[in-house]
């Protein structure tokens, strides 16, 4: 058995064992009155994931983006926008209790972006200075082995 089937085998039971301890989590918490919704909920968000988000990123990506480092970022930005926007859009709307969403969340969501984009922005100058080195030095290759046979 090779490395890479030893690793998929071990990935995969990890991924199911977790899965299971999750599922077990869902149906004996004392909390959550009524697993059938949360499941019902965690499908939807399955299907809006894998049959909208995900077609239309690859999308976008595969027709307006080029390079793969903006791709990269492109996808990462839109995971934080889909996470950190709701919190955003609801600022300031607390009912009354102040401590609801205390922090100042459009600031922390542009920051994370910002920084984000920098470090994609280091990576594609890192690579364009990688290439440009790789070009200006002479290419040593081995002489062409003669064939004795």
């Amino acid at each position: 058995m090779s490395v890479s089937t030893w690793l998929r085998g071990a990935t995969l039971g990890a991924g199911l064992a977790l899965t299971g301890y999750g599922l077990y989590g869902l149906l004996t918490d004392p909390y959550i009155t009524a697993p059938s919704q949360v499941l019902v909920w965690a499908v939807g968000g399955l299907v809006l994931h894998d049959g909208l988000w995900v077609p239309l990123l690859c999308l976008v990506g595969a027709r307006l983006v080029r390079g793969p480092v903006l791709r990269g970022w492109l996808v990462v930005a839109a995971a934080v926008s889909a996470v950190g926007l709701p919190a955003v859009l609801r600022a300031g709307d607390d009912h009354g209790n102040p401590s609801v969403l205390p922090l100042p969340y459009l600031r922390n969501w542009l920051l994370v972006l910002a920084a984000t984009a920098a470090l994609a922005l280091l990576i594609a100058v890192l690579i364009a200075l990688a290439r440009r080195w790789r070009g200006s030095r002479p290419i040593s290759r081995p002489a062409p082995r003669e064939d004795r046979s």
